[in-house]
């Protein structure tokens, strides 16, 4: 939105590229008083969108971070990211990488519906596999969980996802901040008239009866005697499923900046 951009068609088909960003991530690493800390990577939108494909900026992000041992965490529903498989393992086998994969639904028919521009789900199961047989750490996320349409899935996500490989795994409930919110609703009223008012009851019992709750803690499960038992359901299936491990924190003892030409001629 404060690109100017509608958050429907022109977020799908308008997107902003910084060719230049890793050549500006560079220099920031480079800076004296710089201190590694995790950078995150698809925490706001997805870093593998088709355009990557040709730009390859996530690419040479990740080149740039491996060089300088720097800790990276990717959440992506993307399979683009299998291109980078070769240097996300060797990150991952170094503690300097981990990857989160979202997986909404296993109902290829509702997927389509959904997100009709993203992989299917089995295909992002085959991803986390291929994450996971080259040494990257994966957390399969179950996300967003759409109360009274997908919420009943739980269970069936994660007992196949556990075959791919993850370490670990995470829920996160329907959010609808803002703009989103509208836009969901028209969504939801073309695609299931007879879910609508049921899904959006569910939603504002999640959140003291408002579409949407910012506040921290709260933004990313809700609350109440339904967002509880998806708590429970949740933590229940990990446990047995051997998921419920916490990722292990990112290194940040290994960071080094490498030699570059003119580094000694900046002592003098």
């Amino acid at each position: 939105a404060f690109l100017g951009m509608a958050p429907g068609l022109d977020f799908e088909s308008r997107l902003v590229a910084r060719p230049d960003a890793p050549e500006i991530l560079e220099q920031e690493l480079r800076a004296k008083s710089y201190r590694p800390e995790v950078i995150a990577m698809g925490t706001n939108t997805d870093p593998y969108q088709p355009i990557e494909r040709e730009y390859r900026i996530v690419r040479q992000i990740l080149e740039t971070l491996f060089e300088y041992r720097h800790p990276v965490a990717v959440v992506t529903k993307g399979t683009l990211i299998e291109r980078d498989v070769d240097i996300l393992g060797e990150m991952g086998r170094l503690g300097l990488a981990r990857v989160g994969v979202s997986v909404t639904t296993l109902d290829a028919q509702l997927s389509r519906k959904m997100e009709p521009r993203a992989p299917s789900p089995k295909r992002r199961l085959v991803t986390i596999r291929r994450l996971a047989e080259a040494g990257c750490p994966v957390r399969v996320m179950v996300a967003p969980v759409v109360p009274a349409l997908t919420d009943h899935e739980l269970e069936a996500i994660l007992a196949q996802a556990a075959e791919a490989g993850p370490i670990a795994a995470s829920w996160i409930m329907l959010r609808l901040p803002l703009e989103v919110s509208p836009l969901f609703q028209e969504w939801l009223a073309e695609h299931f008239p007879d879910r609508a008012q049921r899904v959006m009851g569910r939603v504002r019992e999640l959140h003291n009866g408002r579409v949407y709750d910012p506040e921290w803690g709260r933004r990313m499960t809700g609350q109440g005697v339904f967002a509880d038992m998806i708590a429970n359901r949740f933590s229940i299936s990990a446990r047995r499923l051997g998921l419920e491990t916490k990722l292990p924190p990112l290194r940040t003892d290994l960071f080094k900046r490498p030699v570059r030409v003119g580094d000694q001629l900046s002592l003098l």
